[in-house]
């Protein structure tokens, strides 16, 4: 019965979420209807008078079908702020401006999040929660996005052939594609073992997952996430950065590693340690916690 109700308010907060990043990400839709090319909708004053009243009718939209529900209202106007970045994300790729590589980037940073609680409401609604959209991840985390973006713009005006590097930019959105979608692939197949949180105590349906993606790397969520990481620099052309967060994504998911292997010893003891000499963690130079038997 518990988890019969789990689920059902899962399903239910899957839904408001889908529903408001549709809307949020309705925005990409404007130049259709006005028949006015991306450039001219986000530059030109009709373009953004048109933004203000799409994103004030969004608003009223999103009142009246949560309004009355402070919860799902919550998970409402993240989703929906979230759409709306990954539309005008869609704006700027199909432009041609300079901006077209930020747009992709617009669009993988934002389906990254919002991607992170669908899967978690659909897979796991029992850990579900608005931290699973993981916009407060860290105040490092954070910093690190504006220092990307600050970066990016810097650059481009300086050095605006740098942002122009196609190849290498599709190399990065290869990168990010690649990084999200196993890390998605990791998530499904853990199921209601995965949590965003390292836990400290074993649940009774807590399992050592070796199947999968989980057969390729021990560690397919974090190895996904460091890919995504950097392949966002790669997509900008930000060589600061991709250095920087190189650096930054290696020393943390080690750290993570370290601290996820020993609660796993814990809970699975020689059965864990087994899978550990069998399968690599998947990312460069980390071994993960020392064992000997």
């Amino acid at each position: 019965m518990a988890a019969a109700t789990e689920g059902k308010a899962g399903g239910a907060e899957a839904r408001a979420s889908l529903v408001s990043f549709l809307l949020g990400g309705s925005v990409a839709m404007l130049p259709l209807l006005l028949s006015a090319p991306p450039p001219l909708l986000l530059a030109g004053l009709q373009g953004r008078a048109a933004l203000a009243l799409h994103v004030a009718g969004i608003n009223a939209a999103l009142l009246l079908g949560w309004g009355r529900a402070p919860a799902l209202y919550k998970i409402a106007i993240r989703a929906c702020f979230l759409g709306f970045a990954f539309g005008c994300g869609l704006l700027l790729s199909f432009g041609q401006s300079a901006w077209k590589h930020f747009g992709w980037y617009m669009c993988s940073l934002s389906l990254f999040h919002y991607s992170e609680y669908l899967v978690t409401a659909v897979n796991n609604p029992r850990s579900l929660s608005l931290d699973s959209f993981l916009l407060n991840h860290s105040f490092e985390y954070n910093l690190a996005a504006l220092s990307s973006w600050i970066e990016f713009t810097v650059e481009k005006i300086f050095f605006p052939e740098m942002k122009q590097i196609t190849w290498l930019s599709t190399i990065g959105l290869v990168m990010v594609i690649f990084g999200d979608c196993l890390r998605k692939a990791a998530m499904l197949t853990a199921g209601s073992n995965f949590n965003h949180i390292v836990q400290n105590e074993k649940s009774e349906t807590h399992t050592l997952v070796t199947g999968g993606v989980y057969g390729w790397f021990r560690h397919p969520s974090y190895v996904g996430w460091f890919y995504w990481s950097i392949g966002t620099q790669v997509l900008l052309c930000n060589p600061i950065c991709f250095i920087g967060y190189t650096m930054a994504s290696w020393r943390f998911f080690r750290e993570r590693i370290e601290e996820e292997e020993f609660t796993l010893i814990h809970f699975f003891g020689e059965e864990y340690v087994k899978y550990k000499k069998k399968v690599h963690s998947g990312l460069p130079l980390i071994k993960g916690v020392k064992v000997e038997l």
